[in-house]
């Protein structure tokens, strides 16, 4: 993996900006800092600020976990040109049934009673079994997955001390951003995020720039950005070689 804000890697995100470039980013861990309740995770007023000035000079979508209505209100003032929820399933295209979520929600809940420390968040086409507040996580994480495996036609994956359940024919993250990138006409994706459901994202082929929050071996990624807080002067960045390749351009006009 390539550092992102290193001086090696400047020439890329100078291309980025040159092109008709889609900013692509997950919410939780990303654009907001991971919180321990979801309900509190909130943006820097910074990195609100800059979201909305690259909003302004590039296509720009949030692509998250979350219910598609709670990233909105988030994002509240930022004019994103697109917010996807429910892991990409809540996109446009058909996500899983809602009784079929509320199917797999009344399994689960009499099987969490058994691990304090764990609850369901209801997404309405998703759900998010939470551990955080687990004190065995390994060991109620592993239950979790075995019981979540035993669900009819749901897609299980991880994510951080969280199991995520979507329905299996539902468009993924990789799905969605490939049909964003499609109806903004755009020709490069600069994507960001930090857990496992961005992988499928950060799979994607052709002019794509997948970056990960936080290093790891094992990923599809090949960018990363050290920490969290990285993604305030990433935006900043962004900004700065948009305007500057502007004003060349009407320089030699």
């Amino acid at each position: 993996m390539k550092y992102l804000l290193s001086r090696a890697s400047l020439p890329i995100v100078t291309r980025l900006a040159q092109e008709r470039t889609l900013c692509a980013f997950d919410f939780d861990g990303t654009l907001s800092p991971i919180a321990g309740h979801p309900e509190a995770a909130r943006m820097r007023r910074r990195t609100r600020d800059l979201l909305r000035r690259v909003a302004a000079l590039y296509p720009c979508i949030v692509v998250s976990g979350r219910n598609r209505a709670d990233v909105i209100e988030k994002l509240r003032g930022t004019y994103v040109a697109g917010v996807l929820g429910n892991h990409g399933a809540e996109s446009g295209a058909t996500p899983a049934p809602r009784r079929e979520v509320k199917r797999w929600s009344a399994a689960l809940e009499p099987e969490l009673d058994s691990m304090p420390g764990t609850w369901i968040e209801k997404k309405t086409f998703s759900l998010a079994i939470h551990y955080r507040q687990a004190l065995r996580k390994a060991e109620t994480r592993r239950r979790i997955l075995a019981a979540a495996g035993k669900l009819k036609d749901a897609r299980v994956f991880g994510g951080k001390q969280v199991v995520n359940v979507v329905g299996k024919p539902a468009p993924h993250k990789g799905d969605a951003l490939t049909a964003e990138r499609d109806r903004l006409n755009c020709n490069w994706v600069l994507y960001f995020g930090d857990d496992e459901n961005d992988e499928d994202a950060f799979a994607l082929r052709g002019n794509m720039v997948p970056v990960r929050i936080g290093r790891k071996q094992r990923t599809h990624a090949r960018y990363y950005l050290r920490t969290q807080t990285e993604i305030d002067e990433l935006l900043e960045l962004l900004v700065r070689l948009r305007e500057d390749a502007t004003r060349r351009n009407a320089a030699s006009i």
